[in-house]
């Protein structure tokens, strides 16, 4: 199981969060970006994350909770981003932005909230690197998983296999040791606060593992 971990909220500063993150054998740094319209909070503009992630960091697995991702991606393309993520709910031509993150040289990946069905991503599926099924309501660190967006992970498996498609099928939302056993189908869970809010990264990353 990999493991990507994220900032939006941790009980230190910044800089010391992502030192030890780096030091720490998780997969990805998993970046949060809110515009405030698309879900109620900010969070970094993307000038910060180009002035925090312009050196060698582990890959940058970042999801854009925002309404016009494509002005996002230029940036992002010059930094070591490695998934792409945009949301199903954003009115814009999906497979144009998706196409627009391939030709910059990133992975693209599409999240559903919790009340969006698979059945959503259909027409999508067989040009995606990477489906994010969130597990919350997009915005806010801390929040208690929603138990039963965790089937969606069965179901985007055997489509997966059935089709034999290729993308990387991840969890993120309320994710901890307690709620692990719900979610072996994924490949990649994604942590924040059960990880950022602790003292020791690597024990809670060794145990989702």
């Amino acid at each position: 199981m990999k493991v990507a971990v994220s900032f939006l909220k941790t009980n230190r500063p910044l800089k010391e969060a992502l030192e030890m993150i780096l030091k720490s054998d998780a997969n990805f740094i998993h970046i949060d970006l809110m515009d405030g319209t698309f879900v109620p909070h900010t969070s970094w503009d993307i000038e910060t994350i180009k002035d925090i992630f312009n050196q060698d960091f582990k890959p940058l697995d970042v999801h854009l909770m925002v309404t016009d991702p494509e002005k996002y991606l230029e940036a992002l393309s010059h930094l070591n981003t490695q998934y792409v993520t945009i949301h199903y709910e954003i009115d814009k031509d999906l497979a144009a932005l998706i196409h627009k993150i391939h030709d910059l040289g990133m992975q693209a990946g599409i999240a559903i909230n919790p009340e969006t069905p698979v059945q959503s991503l259909s027409a999508y599926l067989s040009r995606l690197d990477y489906v994010l099924v969130m597990g919350v309501n997009p915005g806010q660190g801390g929040q208690k998983m929603l138990v039963e967006t965790t089937k969606k992970l069965r179901e985007l498996r055997q489509i997966r296999e059935e089709y034999q498609y290729h993308y990387c099928l991840s969890f993120d939302g309320g994710v901890n040791k307690d709620t692990r056993p719900l979610l072996s189908d994924a490949d990649l869970l994604v942590a924040g606060s059960y990880i950022a809010m602790s003292d020791d990264y690597q024990k809670q990353i060794d145990s989702l593992r």
